[in-house]
């Protein structure tokens, strides 16, 4: 692919190969040609509905397609799509919800939030998808969104996108190499979903039936093995918040340590650095951190180290009979009730009475360490799979950026095939 030399020429996209071209998008592709009211139709007429959340950002994949009647549909269902064609996102913050259409989504309704690109002679409908996602295209759009509080692409603006248009045999293996990847990374997501599902499976018996119990008693919570207890949360737990250091640094430096915000602990990228000093919280490794305040409170976390900030807390059994990882994961299992039944008007957090009456099933510490040994198996296969996702993504991102600007040609592998 590398080895002879390429020829480029100079156009409005920058430098791209000899034989290649330029075009706007509304040349290679009609732009939203076909639309219907389902409200004037039959009122029980079935349809099915992609809105701008049923597709996947940076995949293009369609998860959650609804399947409404005539009656019930939305204003904003008015678009008819087909199969091959190409959605494109037109509002922010959505901008790389893009997806091709599959064969049994032919003949449906999209969202207006979506243009729909039906191509030409001149391209095929998986390269026009790849190309939907490269740098060049988004900083397209971004430049061109007009509005305040939604800023969106008109179907003019649309149409007015430049993309670079190679032969088409080029078209066809730049898209078959991209969707061999695309399909890599399809295949782990699916893994990702299975392990995710058996985990909340395990979580669910391995937390209130245990292992290989028979004999089992009646409580305030429901039936649990008869060896075990149930204790209120707060008197097994202390607990104490963070603080934010009065100089945070951007970049490591001499003894500091990552200053853990709710971002930190969600994305695992460290942005900030703060100096330790006996006011602040250190958290290590084993140290269970619960998000106190903000959207995510209630959510939990292990395997930390750093300066805990102020919206966090760092809990810690009172004696030896409770093992951090089960506590984590029985706060895990929490989650939802500490992130809704929450204390605070403007700035939402968890709950000091609701969090303290929890009801924990306690078993023996052996156990505890048995449980949590288990479903921390289930945690490091699911890490292992993202990091593979991980990879998969750069290879592919380096193969867009290679492949869609004709730095790296394909035509050597499209002369070995003929």
């Amino acid at each position: 692919m590398r080895g002879s030399k390429i020829e480029y020429k100079q156009t409005e996209l920058g430098l791209i190969p000899v034989g290649w071209e330029v075009a706007r998008l509304g040349e290679v592709a009609e732009i939203n040609k076909e639309s219907r009211d389902p409200t004037k139709e039959s009122t029980n007429h079935k349809f099915i509905y992609i809105d701008i959340d049923s597709v996947e950002n940076e995949t293009g994949v369609i998860r959650n397609a609804k399947e409404i009647i005539g009656k019930d549909a939305p204003s904003r269902a008015r678009r008819v799509i087909h199969h091959n064609d190409i959605l494109m996102s037109t509002v922010r913050p959505y901008l790389k919800a893009f997806t091709i259409v599959p064969r049994y989504f032919h003949n449906q309704i999209c969202s207006t939030g979506f243009a729909v690109l039906t191509c030409r002679d001149r391209i095929i409908p998986l390269y026009l998808f790849q190309t939907l996602f490269t740098k060049s295209v988004l900083d397209q759009c971004k430049k061109m969104m007009v509005g305040g509080q939604y800023p969106a692409l008109s179907t003019s603006q649309v149409e007015n996108i430049r993309i670079p248009i190679p032969p088409l045999p080029e078209q066809n293996k730049i898209a078959e190499i991209l969707e061999t990847v695309d399909q890599g990374i399809e295949k782990v997501d699916q893994a990702i979903k299975k392990t995710q599902k058996l985990k909340k499976g395990l979580m669910q018996d391995l937390l209130t039936k245990g292992i290989g119990h028979k004999e089992f008693k009646d409580t305030e919570i429901g039936r649990i093995p008869k060896e075990w207890e149930v204790v209120k949360l707060g008197e097994i737990i202390k607990y104490e918040k963070g603080k934010k250091p009065k100089i945070l640094f951007d970049r490591e430096e001499k003894n500091t340590l990552p200053y853990l915000s709710a971002e930190t602990l969600r994305t695992g990228a460290f942005t900030q650095w703060g100096t330790e000093n006996r006011e602040l919280i250190k958290v290590n490794n084993d140290n269970v951190i619960l998000i106190w305040d903000g959207y995510y409170c209630g959510d939990s976390f292990i395997g930390f180290e750093g300066l805990l900030s102020s919206t966090m807390i760092k809990i810690e059994p009172k004696n030896q009979n409770l093992n951090k990882r089960f506590l984590f994961y029985f706060l895990k299992a929490c989650f939802k009730e500490l992130n809704t039944k929450i204390s605070g008007m403007y700035l939402k957090h968890v709950n000091k009475f609701i969090l303290e009456s929890q009801n924990l099933p306690l078993p023996p510490l052996h156990e505890q360490q048995k449980i949590a040994e288990i479903l921390s198996g289930v945690d490091r296969r699911l890490e292992l799979l993202r990091k593979r996702r991980e990879r998969l993504e750069r290879v592919k991102k380096g193969l867009m950026e290679d492949l869609l600007t004709g730095k790296v040609r394909v035509t050597k592998l499209i002369n070995s095939e003929t």
